[in-house]
């Protein structure tokens, strides 16, 4: 392989892995934030832009990426993030489907990434 060659690999590789997500919030307590309803109510209404002035500025950051992240089942996610958003959405639809719909239609109005979300949300 010459040596240019080498180079536009180095930088394409370079480039590929700098394109994830801020990992600044890759370990909140999602647990914690799951299992508290007034916590879980904030962010979803943070989301939902129902009360703005009680968004977190890692609400505020999460909502910044959801769109790219459902039509892209999370590619630009860490481990973290993938791990974070799947347990987050499965306990939402499993324990708030009113609100697991108000999120779809926000985020996914038309239904486009519904079907390849949830084989995201239930792949390994």
């Amino acid at each position: 392989m010459g040596l240019t060659r080498l180079i536009v690999l180095l930088a394409v590789v370079s480039c590929s892995f700098a394109q994830t997500y801020n990992t600044r919030y890759d370990n909140i307590d999602i647990d914690q934030i799951l299992a508290s309803k007034r916590l879980l109510d904030n962010y979803i209404q943070c989301l939902l832009d129902e009360n703005a002035k009680r968004c977190s500025p890692e609400g505020r950051e999460f909502k910044k990426y959801i769109p790219e992240a459902i039509r892209t089942n999370c590619a630009k996610c860490s481990d973290s993030q993938k791990r974070i958003v799947k347990k987050t959405a499965k306990h939402i639809i499993t324990n708030r489907p009113q609100d697991w719909e108000k999120i779809k239609q926000k985020f996914d109005p038309q239904g486009k990434y519904h079907q390849s979300f949830n084989d995201f949300l239930n792949s390994r």
